[in-house]
């Protein structure tokens, strides 16, 4: 059987930025076991598998892989799917803005792709879940993991501490972007530190940045998914958003956020985050960015 692909990096307007996302536009026929062997052959952070939806009001139904599994929500292949289907004539758009939903295996997931200049420039998920928290380890031992000292750490704002918009991650607050630089997993201490916890992902964040527009720099470790470091990282960004909504946001309003990410990697990228609340509480958390078109083709794939 022989499918379409195509590639995009994805939270960036260049190519050779930001997040690479292969993208199969039509996955009919293909098993849970092809669709692994697929991603584990692209060996990107994700690989996105187009389906019809399972409910006809929706748009298109999304199944999500990394080289080593399949994960319910994530940002970067929500977003480079959107402008990937609407790049491609697959989607169609209907004026300045035109809203889709996407099934995930975490829930709908709304998305808004954006037109300039009668391109679809770039688009916004809301994530599917309301934004959760669960205490984290020690910051001593978070930071021997992450080969840092606890100086290097800044605990004063609540962190480190997991949250989830659907993505469930451990998110370490360090005190500048040279710690952020300097952050190296050991792998052997993350295995016994986060073996049975609610995730083993981790995200560092600096409030200082050397990209001079961002609010937030970060990093992002995911092993357990087979992705040493990750440049760009929607799901995660939404639960940062989500953390940020509970702790930190003003009672009313929307709050934005730029997050850079893959700095450290050469793959520069720019999250936009919004966080909206009313009556003090989280009512959204969205995720935005843009991407560029790199490559299609076709795969051969093994019946069976």
């Amino acid at each position: 059987m022989r499918y379409r692909f195509i590639t995009a990096d994805v939270f960036t307007d260049r190519i050779f930025g930001g997040n690479p996302l292969a993208v199969l536009p039509d996955a009919r026929g293909l098993g849970s076991g092809q669709m692994q062997s697929i991603a584990r052959e692209f060996n990107l952070s994700e690989t996105v598998f187009v389906l019809p939806p399972d409910d006809p009001a929706h748009t298109r139904k999304l199944r999500i892989f990394t080289p080593a599994q399949e994960v319910p929500f994530a940002g970067h292949p929500t977003v480079g799917s959107a402008l990937v289907l609407a790049a491609t004539g697959a989607i169609e758009l209907t004026g300045e803005t035109t809203r889709i939903t996407f099934e995930e295996s975490a829930g709908p997931v709304p998305v808004t792709i954006r037109v300039a200049g009668g391109k679809a420039s770039f688009a916004q998920l809301t994530a599917p879940v309301a934004p959760e928290v669960r205490a984290a380890p020690a910051p001593d031992a978070i930071a021997a993991m992450l080969s840092l000292t606890p100086a290097d750490l800044r605990t004063a704002a609540g962190l480190p501490e997991f949250a989830s918009c659907g993505f469930p991650l451990l998110i370490v607050e360090v005190a500048d972007a040279a710690a952020l630089a300097r952050a190296r997993l050991d792998l052997a201490l993350w295995q016994r530190l986060l073996a049975d916890a609610w995730s083993r992902e981790v995200y560092l964040v600096s409030r200082e940045s050397t990209d001079p527009a961002a609010d937030f720099q970060v990093r992002m470790f995911a092993p357990a998914a087979g992705i040493a470091e990750d440049p760009a990282t929607g799901g995660a960004a939404a639960a940062f958003g989500g953390w940020l909504g509970l702790r930190a946001t003003p009672a009313e309003g929307t709050a934005r956020y730029l997050i850079a990410q893959g700095l450290e990697m050469g793959r520069p990228s720019r999250l936009e985050v919004e966080v909206e609340k009313r009556a003090g509480e989280v009512a959204a958390v969205r995720v935005g960015g843009s991407a560029v078109l790199v490559s299609e083709g076709t795969i051969e794939v093994p019946a069976g």
